[in-house]
């Protein structure tokens, strides 16, 4: 009688080592053929002149509500950003945070999101044009507000690919046994995008709530900024989870191992890119370095 063959063990930290890279050249990539000129101008701007029915360069900002207006229509305009893709890698980890549905986990997302908007709006309205961010010097070649978004999105992209890593448990995981408080951090991650943002309607709104000199005023605008840059990705998933009558969590939850490593593959992709965009790419724009450029670019 035959003996059976005995299956060979599967080589788990060959199999991350081939995710992690295909992740990291997946970052890289994009960081190349990222424009920002068709992102913040074709989509962004076309979509903000739409909704405003005005060229939202030139509208004013006068009065309250039109600041909230345009605060979250410039985040609406602003939505095929980054921060999309780390609300997408979060989909794993809401699963794995003990909910039936998506709704308490995405409040736990909204809520570390919406805590560092909220901080950073009014904190920036009381320090003002002390801000680097809203700083046109320069240092060298390089305006200072990229300075402060090369410093800020590294940062970030560090924290994503380390939590990535985590993940897989390449590296620590300080969120092992609580999946509510890694949920939590990445939407203040995703909140911390304003922290380092150049994006002139961005800037045109930030001038216009330290002018008013109101830190409630600059916390509402932001907070309506970053709610309007996901509001699609949430209407997204509550559609897939409604249509599937919460069969779509139920999927995502039955295969842990694969939504880890969608969600891994996810976070070390985005932060590789906001890594090399930001502390190589631009700096090398300004003379600083070299990288390689698309002819659109």
């Amino acid at each position: 009688m035959a003996h059976a063959q005995p299956v060979a063990p599967v080589d788990r930290h060959a199999g991350s080592g081939r995710l992690i890279f295909g992740s990291a050249v997946a970052g890289v990539l994009l960081a190349i053929l990222w424009s920002y000129e068709f992102v913040d101008h074709v989509i962004g701007a076309n979509v903000a002149n739409t909704l405003l029915g005005e060229d939202a360069a030139t509208t004013s900002l006068a009065g309250t509500a039109a600041g909230l207006v345009f605060a979250f229509v410039s985040g609406l305009a602003g939505t095929f950003t980054a921060c999309n893709i780390a609300m997408a890698a979060s989909v794993g980890p809401m699963s794995q945070a003990g909910a039936t549905s998506l709704w308490r986990p995405f409040g736990h997302f909204t809520l570390g999101m919406v805590g560092v908007s909220a901080v950073y709006g009014a904190v920036g309205v009381l320090i003002g044009t002390g801000l680097p961010q809203l700083s046109s010097a320069t240092v060298g070649t390089m305006p200072v507000r990229l300075v402060q978004s090369a410093v800020v999105f590294g940062v970030v992209g560090l924290a994503l690919t380390y939590i990535g890593l985590a993940t897989l448990g390449v590296v620590r995981d300080v969120f092992r046994g609580r999946p509510v408080a890694r949920v939590v951090v990445l939407g203040a991650l995703v909140g911390a995008f304003l922290i380092g943002r150049p994006y002139p309607m961005f800037i045109k709104l930030f001038r216009s709530a330290v002018e008013s000199g109101n830190p409630l005023y600059g916390a509402g605008t932001f907070v309506l900024q970053s709610l309007g840059n996901i509001v699609l990705v949430a209407i997204l998933f509550a559609v897939l989870s409604l249509v599937t009558r919460g069969r779509f969590l139920a999927a995502v939850a039955r295969n842990p191992r694969r939504t880890t490593a969608v969600s891994a593959a996810l976070l070390i992709a985005l932060g590789v890119f906001l890594l090399v965009y930001w502390d190589v790419r631009v700096p090398s724009i300004f003379g600083i370095g070299w990288f390689p450029t698309m002819p659109y670019n």
